[in-house]
C-alpha cells in the first residue's frame, strides 16, 4: 500500500502533470489566448467596481504595427532575439551592481518569462510561483518560439485597467487599430507597460514623457528578429 501511494506521489501524478502541460502549451501554439489568471484576478478585484470592465481582442501579429514590437522589446527586453528565455547577461548585471554599488536588487524579467507569468500563474509574489514560472518559460521557448511569444505576449499583457493587449490599448487610447499605431504612440504604452494600472499614454507624467523619449531614442539601435518588419 506504502509503496503504491509513494508510486502515484512521484511517478504518475508528476508524470500525467508534465505531459498535461505540454499538451497545453502545444495546443495555444494555435489556439488564441483570450482570457489569462491575471484577467480572473483583477476580475475578482474589481467585482465591486461598476464601471470595471474586462476588454481584450485577440489579433494576430501582422495586425500589430512593428512599432509596438519594437518598442516593447525596447523597453521591456533588448535581448529578447537572443537568448533562451532568461536573460542571463541582465541578471548578472544587476547582481554585480547591486553587490559593488550598493543598488537595488530589480526585476530582470523578459518577454518569455512575463508571458508564462500571464498566461500560466496567478502572478503571485513567491518562489514557488517564480518555479513554475521558469519552468513554463521553458516550455514556451521550446515549442512556440520567438514569434508567438511574442504574438501572445501583445495579446494579454495589461495595458490598463480592464485593458490587455495592443488592440485594446490603440483602441481606447487612441481610437485607432493596433496596426496603425506609429513609434511614437507604440512608445508611450510601452512606457506604461511595469505599471499599468498607474501610467497612463493619455495622461502623461513628467516620467513617462522621458521614458516614452528615452524608447524612441534606443529603437535604431538595437537588433530585432528577422520577422520583425
Amino acid at each position: 500500500m506504502r509503496k503504491r501511494r509513494s508510486y502515484r506521489l512521484f511517478i504518475r501524478i508528476p508524470f500525467w502533470t508534465i505531459v498535461a502541460s505540454l499538451l497545453l502549451v502545444t495546443i495555444l501554439k494555435w489556439v488564441p489566448v483570450r482570457y489569462t489568471p491575471l484577467m480572473l484576478v483583477r476580475a475578482v478585484q474589481n467585482r465591486k467596481a461598476d464601471d470595471f470592465h474586462t476588454r481584450q481582442r485577440w489579433v494576430s501579429l501582422d495586425e500589430i504595427s512593428p512599432e509596438v514590437i519594437k518598442a516593447v522589446i525596447a523597453g521591456e527586453d533588448n535581448r529578447f532575439g537572443e537568448h533562451n528565455g532568461f536573460d542571463w547577461t541582465e541578471m548578472q548585471r544587476m547582481l554585480s551592481d547591486h553587490r559593488e554599488k550598493g543598488k537595488r536588487l530589480r526585476g530582470c524579467s523578459t518577454i518569455s518569462q512575463q508571458t508564462a507569468k500571464n498566461v500560466f500563474t496567478l502572478g503571485t509574489q513567491t518562489w514557488a510561483r517564480k518555479a513554475l514560472e521558469a519552468y513554463w518559460t521553458f516550455l514556451i521557448e521550446k515549442i512556440w518560439g520567438k514569434r508567438r511569444i511574442m504574438e501572445v505576449y501583445l495579446n494579454v499583457a495589461e495595458t490598463g485597467p480592464g485593458l490587455y493587449g495592443m488592440a485594446a490599448a490603440a483602441e481606447n487610447y487612441y481610437g485607432i487599430p493596433a496596426k496603425d499605431l506609429d513609434r511614437k504612440q507604440a512608445c508611450a504604452i510601452a512606457a506604461c507597460l511595469p505599471s499599468p494600472l498607474t501610467r497612463s499614454p493619455d495622461r502623461p507624467s513628467a516620467y513617462l514623457r522621458k521614458r516614452q523619449s528615452q524608447l524612441y531614442s534606443l529603437i535604431p539601435k538595437l537588433r530585432y528578429p528577422d520577422w520583425v518588419r
